[in-house]
């Protein structure tokens, strides 16, 4: 797939700066993607000494390994990533064994993620910094390996199943219901009885944090009965998201934006230990998206401040708990402060306003228009801080006319990874493991550090944008076409799945244990699993 890599970006915030990256694998043609996006003038080789990526910035250096800091010599490159981290065991549980990506999940994200370290670095100064495609393998199943760890059991049941469903007319598709009244009203049209309906609801509402769902066959029964037309139009009566499974992915364009707010201010700050120690981060964010971008940003050295709804964040109450707190829930929010805003009250938005006056950064995945329609927009809030950084994490970045919904697993199948994730003689299917979701925020937060970047540059404000979409292009930028049979598939024997002999990890919460995780995963004060942060500068 063909990125569009136009500088769309105006004042990029690399501008002039001449980079160097070196390396062959997926990680390395991010990292000059994403630099190239940033504005740099970047030269490409190939060798990087056998590593995935080394770049060179001036007197700043960014490295990535294969395993970093993870120990036992398993992980030499992609599947082996997937196989000891924990992604080939997420992505196969809807499956009932693990299985592989068809994809450079892993090395993409430690582009992303060494992208953001290396930005960050340059806004600090100058100091070099290391990751790997170990330590980003990790952070992509952050949530799950907490849940795994808990010492509670899950909400439900880990058990094989889930979409996509199929048409009368053979048409494969994804649907999307955030409400459980349109979930009911969906399937009443279709005749199926409402016990059917009620025992679907929990798994499917449950598959975002699980990676499976095992769904009642007759749901799968019922789709099979009407054409996809049929579907579309039941769909739209009930106000149902509905995404056929598309072959191909979508043309490609900016893997970020970002604009110069016209709006002269600069802020000083207290530089610490960290490159983003000192600044304020507002965080609005709901499910993954832009509270992973916060997230990183907070292990950057960020103060974090997230605004939530009145009574607080109902994620919060997600089983498996920990200390009283939803385990998944802590691996996105740890550290973080919060403050209970109604953001449909005019007072309390005038509260919000006053918390924009003392940040740097203002992130949130609100809907389309959203921020807007509620006088909460960049050039809002620009004139009340002329030195804010105004970041929208989004769906689908106004690119898709007629967009369904934006999540994860609409935006899979919209954008063909269904049919790129799996092997040729499987049929396409988007997988539960929140591909998307982990990798737009990885993105949102390399973008948040651009912006930051830019208004060091220009000294005004910046509103910038990133998006599932371009995040799902991103994952594409080296597929030419589905995997070939067997492609990732382990192997079962007597001391359990193994890939090309590397032992697979089927069980997350062994993790926690390995002495080969020990410098990168650890137990906070309540016993639940984090994994550390995945940068080291010096």
């Amino acid at each position: 797939m063909t990125l569009h890599l136009d500088r769309t970006t105006s004042d990029p915030p690399l501008s002039g700066t001449e980079i160097t990256v070196r390396g062959d694998s997926a990680a390395a043609a991010v990292l000059g993607a994403l630099l190239h996006q940033s504005g740099a003038g970047v030269s490409r080789f190939p060798d990087a000494g056998g590593e995935p990526a080394h770049v060179q910035a001036g007197g700043t250096e960014l490295a990535i390994s294969w395993a970093g800091p993870v120990r036992g010599g398993e992980v030499v490159d992609e599947a082996s990533a997937q196989a000891v981290c924990g992604p080939m065991h997420v992505h196969g549980r809807s499956q009932g064994s693990p299985r592989g990506l068809g994809l450079d999940y892993c090395a993409t994200a430690a582009g992303v993620i060494g992208g953001t370290g290396l930005l960050a670095a340059l806004f600090d100064g100058g100091s070099s910094v290391t990751t790997s495609v170990a330590q980003s393998a990790l952070m992509t199943v952050s949530q799950y390996l907490a849940a795994a760890g808990a010492p509670e059991a899950e909400a439900t049941a880990l058990a094989p199943g889930g979409p996509p469903f199929r048409s009368a007319d053979g048409v494969l598709f994804e649907i999307e219901a955030l409400d459980p009244a349109v979930w009911q009203a969906f399937w009443a049209g279709l005749g199926v009885p409402g016990k059917v309906i009620g025992a679907g609801w929990r798994p499917f509402q449950f598959r975002y944090p699980t990676a499976t769902a095992p769904l009642p066959a007759a749901l799968h029964a019922a789709t099979s009965t009407r054409t996809f037309a049929e579907l579309e139009a039941l769909a739209s009566e009930t106000a149902t998201s509905i995404c056929e499974l598309h072959p191909h992915g979508t043309a490609g364009g900016p893997l970020f934006e970002l604009t110069t707010v016209d709006s002269p201010g600069r802020r000083d700050r207290v530089r610490g230990s960290l490159p983003f120690s000192g600044l304020v981060v507002l965080e609005a964010g709901r499910r993954v998206q832009a509270p992973l971008a916060a997230h990183l940003l907070g292990l950057l050295g960020a103060a974090v401040v997230r605004v939530e709804p009145p009574g607080g964040d109902p994620l919060r109450g997600m089983p498996p708990m920990c200390g009283g707190t939803s385990a998944r829930w802590l691996a996105l929010n740890r550290g973080k402060s919060a403050v209970e805003i109604d953001i449909k009250d005019p007072g309390d938005r005038d509260r919000l306003r006053d918390l924009v006056r003392i940040a740097d950064v203002f992130l949130h995945n609100w809907a389309p228009g959203t921020a807007e329609r509620l006088g909460l927009g960049a050039h809002d809030l620009a004139a009340v801080n002329p030195a804010l950084v105004f970041v929208h994490t989004s769906g689908w970045a106004g690119r898709i006319p007629d967009a369904p919904l934006g999540t994860d697993f609409m935006a899979q199948a919209r954008t063909g990874l269904g049919a790129l994730l799996r092997p040729a003689d499987e049929p396409p299917a988007p997988s539960l493991m929140t591909l998307l979701d982990v990798l737009g925020g990885l993105l949102g937060a390399c973008t948040t550090v651009a912006a930051l970047l830019q208004r060091e540059r220009t000294g005004r404000a910046v509103r910038a944008e990133s998006s599932l979409l371009a995040a799902a292009e991103l994952l594409q930028l080296r597929a030419n076409g589905r995997p070939a049979p067997g492609f990732r598939r382990p192997v079962l024997g007597d001391g359990g799945w193994t890939h090309d002999g590397v032992p697979v990890t089927d069980d997350l919460a062994s993790i926690i244990t390995d002495p080969r995780f020990a410098d990168v995963v650890a137990l906070d004060s309540d016993h639940c699993p984090e994994v550390l942060t995945p940068w080291r500068f010096r």
